[in-house]
């Protein structure tokens, strides 16, 4: 009886240990960020004790798609399966379709480890509930695609990269294409299920997002070279609790955004450098009804360290920003001498957005030449939608509470241009220590503001 119950007993503890690998491999590290605001403390996963899975030994074959993808997919599979653990990428060029996260992986490119992702749309269906220019639909899979996943990470000293050749002639937006983002606009103020908004099609071309985090929490992107982007290069969308560290982005076509944290909350981005086409980091929260349906800001964002080699803007605030967009801190950033860029800080919004945008901050930032200026903050960027459709519900946006601090930039046309609106003008803006060696125009444009301090 008394060998029966050891038995028993070792049984019973072998298997609360098999239990515990299976559901709690993956450990935690909490990070407490330091802002003009309070944060709460970020929690992110560590994969340091989990198993390491080689693609290699789940079939892929260098320079074969099909295998590659597959194993990829298995490997990731089994890493959740065992409740946490690390995909390798070996060193090698890694041709690969689309790759679909799920909870507590860790996708590792070792050194020399290169992903190269088909450039075949039809490798990127069936449609996955995504989005386009702040509105969810159902669209081609992002090339990296995380849904409702918890306790994720891209890390190594790896490259993904995308082949640009169909996205590239998908970057005109013919006739065929405006229509179809007229549809979905007109889709979404009529509120129509996003699983009714199927926008894969012969002419929409709705070009998808390289990596996308979609509804997700407890995320890590870290030392990766990302080149080349169908459309946005990174987007947590609907997420919490993300760090992009030490990642290099280099993506000059159409809309090539660095990182569009969106509806996302807890974010840390920083010791990153960007050089793209559009802008480095654009803070959005939704389209008109979208924003508003799902009444989540883009809150808590810290950007700082960062170095940004050429965009539109070190940081653009909008124009999706329906959801509202609040406590943002940019600090100890660099945008290189004889980088491209329109401004530092823009704030951006028309009479159809709604939400709010309230305490921004950005201090100890210096760039050389810009071509507009410093600080724009405008309340009527519409783009292509002015004359694509109506406006149907107005709503202005207000605006209040931003701080720059020890800025600085070597030859602008204007310091700050700031154009709000009579009905709800612009308020409380504080200027310290923000100058320009060169000022080509006039160097404080002010239009419907109330309270700005310049010192």
């Amino acid at each position: 009886m008394k060998r029966k119950l050891i038995i028993v007993a070792i049984f019973i503890c072998q298997s609360l240990l098999t239990f515990g690998q299976k559901t709690l491999p993956v450990s935690f590290t909490n990070i407490k960020v330091k802002a003009p605001f309070s944060v709460p403390t970020m929690i992110i996963p560590d994969f340091s004790k989990c198993p390491k899975l080689p693609i290699t030994d789940f079939g892929a074959v260098l320079g074969n798609k099909e295998k590659t993808t597959e194993a990829i997919a298995k490997a990731i599979d089994k890493a959740n399966a065992l409740g946490g653990g690390v995909v390798i990428i070996p060193e090698g060029e890694w041709l690969t379709g689309k790759i679909h996260f799920k909870s507590n992986v860790n996708l590792h490119l070792d050194k020399g480890a290169v992903l190269l992702f088909s450039e075949n749309p039809n490798d990127y269906l069936p449609a996955v509930h995504s989005t386009w220019e702040g509105m969810e639909c159902y669209n081609y899979s992002p090339l990296i695609y995380a849904y409702e996943c918890k306790n994720i990470a891209i890390t190594g000293e790896g490259e993904v990269k995308a082949q640009m050749g169909i996205w590239k002639q998908w970057f005109a937006r013919p006739k065929a294409h405006m229509e179809s983002i007229k549809r979905l606009y007109n889709l979404a103020t009529q509120y129509v299920p996003v699983k009714e908004r199927q926008m894969v099609n012969d002419t929409a071309h709705l070009r998808p997002q390289f990596i996308q985090f979609n509804r997700s929490e407890n995320i890590v992107l870290e030392g990766i070279t990302i080149t080349n982007s169908p459309f946005w290069t990174i987007h947590p969308y609907l997420c919490k609790n993300v760090v992009i560290r030490k990642i290099k982005v280099y993506a000059h076509g159409h809309n090539n955004d660095g990182v569009d944290p969106e509806m996302s909350q807890n974010v840390l981005i920083e010791e990153c450098t960007f050089d793209q086409g559009d802008d480095a980091i654009a803070i959005k929260s939704g389209r008109n009804p979208e924003g508003w349906r799902l009444k989540t800001p883009s809150k808590n964002i810290i950007i700082r360290s960062c170095l940004v080699k050429n965009g539109h803007q070190l940081v653009a605030i909008g124009s999706e920003l329906s959801g509202g967009i609040e406590n943002v801190f940019i600090d100890n950033c660099e945008v290189v001498d004889g980088a491209k860029l329109f401004h530092l800080l823009f704030i951006k919004t028309n009479e159809r957005m709604g939400g709010f945008v309230k305490n921004i901050h950005m201090n100890k930032v210096k760039a050389g030449k810009i071509d507009l200026g410093i600080l724009g903050i405008e309340t009527d960027v519409l783009y292509q939608w002015r004359n694509l459709v109506p406006t149907i519900e107005r709503r202005l946006t207000p605006i209040q509470n931003v701080y720059l601090d020890k800025v600085t930039a070597s030859n602008v046309k204007f310091v700050s241009r700031i154009l709000g609106q009579k009905e709800l003008p612009i308020k409380d803006i504080f200027l310290k220590n923000v100058k320009a060696y060169t000022v080509s125009e006039k160097e404080h444009i002010h239009e419907n503001v109330l309270n700005v301090q310049i010192k």
